[in-house]
């Protein structure tokens, strides 16, 4: 399924707090490939209209927004390896942005922002240069439907929205953020709803990505599910 081309493309969807990105990371690790987190690309753009005090103004049927226009036609994303704790950290226009696209207010408005054609569009674009010189691990909601729909390798993931929400809860609280599991749930179920009937690019597997459920595993058993599925 896969070789050693090293400019193949992983691609990994699914639902919010599946454990996407942390799946991704660790199969760019093992593969030496680059990881691109897309929703943290999205988050960012969320961050950015916060930051500007638009984000209320920035609804989806008024994208003819001059600020908005002026934040994506303008904005640069890099995702830059933290040299202490090895991990990958999202970067905006020269911010590390990535403990501030992770709490509860950006989470509430990147379904919303997502939906908007004008930012998807200009993402898209940025995600797909990306690819242009290397081979990459990208994880979202429609990396194998529309940004590489011709990716070596697609992986569709889910689990339960109460294990994906107790994820999520443990992951805030870990980084020192105050949280409400029954706030953190219903974000998710609303987020499903938002990015499964979205007109723009909405959430749905691949038809020839591989499901995987990983309700009841933990990150060592999906990757030695990943192992076996491309030996």
């Amino acid at each position: 399924m896969l070789n050693n081309n090293p400019k193949q493309v992983i691609a990994i969807d699914g639902y919010s707090s599946c454990g996407k990105s942390t799946f991704a990371k660790a199969i760019a690790k093992q593969l030496n490939l680059l990881y691109i987190d897309s929703g943290a690309m999205y988050r960012a753009v969320t961050y950015a209209c916060i930051k500007n005090n638009c984000i209320q103004t920035v609804q989806v049927d008024n994208v003819d927004n001059l600020l908005l226009y002026d934040i994506i036609n303008n904005i640069d994303i890099q995702f830059i390896k933290n040299e202490k704790t090895g991990n990958i950290e999202t970067y905006l226009n020269n911010e590390n942005i990535e403990k501030q696209i992770r709490d509860i207010e950006v989470s509430n408005n990147v379904s919303a922002i997502s939906t908007i054609g004008e930012v998807r569009k200009r993402l898209v674009e940025l995600q797909r240069s990306y690819s242009e010189n290397t081979g990459l691990v990208m994880d979202g909601r429609d990396i194998g439907t529309t940004v590489f729909p011709n990716a070596d390798l697609k992986i569709f993931m889910t689990a339960s929205v109460e294990v994906r929400a107790q994820r999520r809860h443990l992951e805030l609280t870990e980084k020192g953020l105050s949280v409400n599991f029954e706030e953190i749930k219903q974000n998710i179920e609303s987020r499903d709803h938002i990015d499964q009937n979205r007109n723009i690019s909405p959430l749905r597997k691949a038809d020839d990505a591989i499901v995987l459920d990983n309700t009841n595993m933990t990150p060592g058993e999906q990757m030695e599910w990943f192992l076996k599925l491309i030996k």
